[in-house]
């Protein structure tokens, strides 16, 4: 059904279309995945969430015994699904560890979008769903973040598992088929065992069901409503216990005391390092004091522009619907349901200014029920027009698809760090914000050191190692470049430094061996220090 009108019918061309390009996307997808997976490098908490997933491994071959997991460093707080997957998998792939758990977050974020496909098109139809899906498979943030971020992108994944069983929950309220309450209770356990900022679910599941209650309350009375109510709460109890046992199957710590996951969110609540300050807006802000605008900032300024314009459209629509008494109750509830899938996280994060860092790795999960909202607003706009207005809309809805997956390839690996055009692309945002933040561009910049040294027919000196002052992660170089180098924080009698492209990171007056540049901004450089002095590779940030 269409968020704003009925549902399309007498078009059976048209949407086997629609369903056959979304197949090919996803296939697409896919494809791209399997052949650039490789291409990206390691980030600052590859190797500690490695190490959980073998933990959580060794937690349950060993019968419970092995408890290690349960107290390592802040990781048993968050669900470790992911990397028990990635690490299962590596034991099976004839890939390296962290070829694995990049295709393994490839794979992932297709589950993600095949999710966002099937609410969009149970909402408003398959033109909905493929312009959903289109939406988020050419979204950088997400297409970035699904091959290397290890716990926002399975978590918004597993929180688009959750919206598809709640969309079908309320289509057929208060029924509940064996089907649709598998599907939910895996999303709900997923997504709880994923983070506890899962919980968002539970309380826009409440905030629909609440409506729908009222609503039933004033159509067929108090008694029937309630009736209708109580019967759906019994047959949910099922779906409970088994988003209960998915919950402690990815996240054992959360179930080994009943108050582990309340401990979470007080945990979460309050921020747990000691603070820093990052680049937001051109202004170095501590991350406990950044303000209201950070999350509302960053997404205008970093969803691609046609994703903003129509899920601003469909968003705008989907509301506006949630308050028309003429349409049904249960299309009413579902519209509020995506609503709130996509706004709430944001509103609760405005008004509470927790402390905010990396950009907004930490809201990818809001990007598909966004890309739901621009698929029903794409609809929307299509849906009067007539046959030659729809070729003009397509055409103009293709270009502005076009866009990003263009910087997208200019970008490659990564995709993470784009900006849009309102913000000048990555090169108008250098100097203003966070790029690479997770260091990726570490990994061609090690093979190009390693190039040049063959090139230049360089050894290794006869009583030591190559040593590599890192400013940035450090695991990263050490996997690419191999035993033959050290790395360390002090550029003292150091041979070469590898430096981020980010404010923290020196400029040294040495030569440079080489560069990872992306539209014409420095990502990261290796520089040849032998013979020089220098006292550190950090810069003093003004205040």
């Amino acid at each position: 059904m269409s968020s704003l009108s009925a549902p399309a019918v007498g078009a059976p061309t048209t949407n086997r279309l629609c369903d056959r390009l979304a197949v090919t996307v996803l296939a697409a997808v896919a494809a791209i995945a399997l052949a650039t997976f490789r291409d990206y490098g390691l980030g600052w908490d590859d190797y500690t969430h490695a190490e959980y997933g073998d933990l959580l491994l060794a937690f349950y071959g060993s019968g419970f015994a092995d408890r290690r997991a349960l107290s390592f460093v802040n990781l048993y707080a968050y669900g470790g699904g992911f990397d028990m997957l990635a690490a299962v998998a590596a034991k099976a792939l004839p890939f390296t560890l962290f070829e694995t758990r990049r295709l393994m977050g490839a794979a992932i974020g297709v589950v993600g979008l095949i999710a966002t496909w099937r609410i969009g098109r149970r909402i408003g139809g398959p033109l909905a769903g493929l312009m959903a899906l289109v939406l988020l498979a050419t979204c950088p943030l997400y297409l970035g973040h699904m091959f290397m971020n290890a716990k926002d992108a399975p978590f918004a994944a597993a929180m688009a598992i959750a919206l598809l069983g709640l969309v079908r929950v309320f289509e057929i309220y208060p029924r509940l088929t064996p089907a649709t309450g598998a599907l939910t209770g895996t999303g709900f356990g997923l997504s709880i065992g994923s983070r506890i900022m899962g919980g968002f679910a539970v309380v826009v599941f409440a905030a629909a069901l609440a409506m729908l209650g009222l609503i039933e309350a004033r159509t067929k009375g108090l008694r029937t409503a309630a009736m209708r109510l109580a019967g759906f709460f019994l047959r949910l109890l099922p779906v409970v216990v088994l988003a209960y046992a998915v919950m402690a199957l990815v996240w054992p710590w959360s179930v080994i005391d009943p108050l582990n996951p309340i401990r979470a969110v007080a945990y979460f609540s309050h921020f747990f390092e000691k603070p820093w300050r990052e680049l937001f807006a051109g202004q170095l802000i501590p991350v406990t004091e950044m303000p209201r605008s950070y999350v509302p900032v960053l997404l205008a300024l970093q969803l691609p522009e046609i994703f903003l314009g129509l899920a601003l459209a469909g968003g705008v629509g989907a509301a506006a619907a949630t308050c028309r008494p003429g349409l049904p109750a249960r299309r009413r509830v579902i519209q509020l349901t995506v609503v709130l899938a996509a706004t709430l996280p944001i509103l609760v994060t405005v008004l509470a200014k927790p402390a905010m860092y990396n950009g907004i790795r930490h809201f990818v999960f809001v990007l598909p029920p966004l890309a739901v909202l621009g698929g029903l607003g794409a609809a929307w706009l299509m849906a009067p027009l007539r046959r030659h207005a729809h070729w003009l809309a397509a055409a103009i809805m293709g270009i502005g698809i076009a866009l990003p997956v263009v910087e997208m390839a200019r970008l490659h690996p990564y995709e993470y760090t784009y900006f849009n055009r309102l913000a000048g692309g990555v090169a108008g945002a250098r100097g203003s914000y966070m790029l690479d933040y997770w260091g990726l561009s570490f990994k061609q910049a090690s093979h190009a050191l390693s190039s040049w040294l063959t090139e230049r027919a360089e050894h290794k000196p006869a009583d030591r190692r190559w040593k590599l002052a890192v400013c940035g992660p450090h695991r990263s170089p050490q996997v690419e470049l191999g035993a033959d180098f050290e790395t360390t924080w002090d550029p003292q009698g150091a041979d070469f430094a590898l430096m981020l492209g980010e404010f923290y990171c020196a400029t040294f007056d040495a030569p440079i061996v080489a560069e990872v540049v992306r539209e014409g901004v420095v990502y990261a450089r290796v520089y040849d220090i032998r013979g020089r002095s220098y006292t550190t590779l950090l810069t003093t940030p003004a205040p």
